[in-house]
């Protein structure tokens, strides 16, 4: 397994989150992790990605040229990110603000209406979550009970209620591609 993940979006949506989770989670499943942010100008607000690398083998840069899967969260980012798919990758787009149309046709696309599931699950912030889910649904490259560990381990005090809802919208994001 060499998993690498673009995920992109606007500052506050959680895109770092759940890239730290992934990684976070890999580590602790004893699996090479790389996690490569990068931000806009403003954090909140302005563009946010990150570039994540979950691997079997050492891990000889965390610089990603060719994505297995991107997760997009607005349409910058699928402008910008959507030519990095290498062919036969995943795209998994917020189809909840992601009103463009991808231009490949050598790449899977899922679109996720992570925003209105979060919304319905009661959970506005948990869009990240959802797509998270999605994306972990199609490549289990960590497992869900290790998320639940990352979560109970970084959403500590009041942040604490927060986990089960989190965990809520994975799967529901999970069973969107089963």
């Amino acid at each position: 397994m060499n998993e690498k993940i673009i995920m992109a979006g606007f500052g506050g949506q959680g895109i770092m989150l759940i890239g730290q989770l992934v990684t976070y989670a890999g580590m602790y499943e004893d699996k090479q992790v790389s996690w490569l942010p990068s931000y806009g100008p403003e954090m909140r607000g302005g563009t946010a990605n990150c570039s994540v690398v979950v691997s079997d083998k050492e891990i000889s840069s965390p610089i990603i040229t060719k994505a297995t899967s991107a997760i997009i969260m607005n349409n910058p980012s699928l402008e910008k990110f959507e030519p990095a798919v290498e062919p036969g990758g995943d795209l998994y787009i917020n189809s909840s603000l992601v009103d463009l149309e991808p231009t490949r046709t050598d790449i899977n696309i899922f679109r996720i209406p992570a925003n209105d599931i979060a919304e319905k699950l009661g959970n506005p912030k948990g869009a990240n979550m959802v797509i998270l889910g999605a994306y972990l649904g199609r490549h289990p490259v960590v497992g869900i009970d290790t998320i639940r560990q990352v979560l109970d381990k970084t959403m500590t005090g009041s942040k604490a209620r927060f986990v089960p809802i989190n965990i809520e919208a994975i799967k529901e994001g999970m069973a969107l591609v089963k």
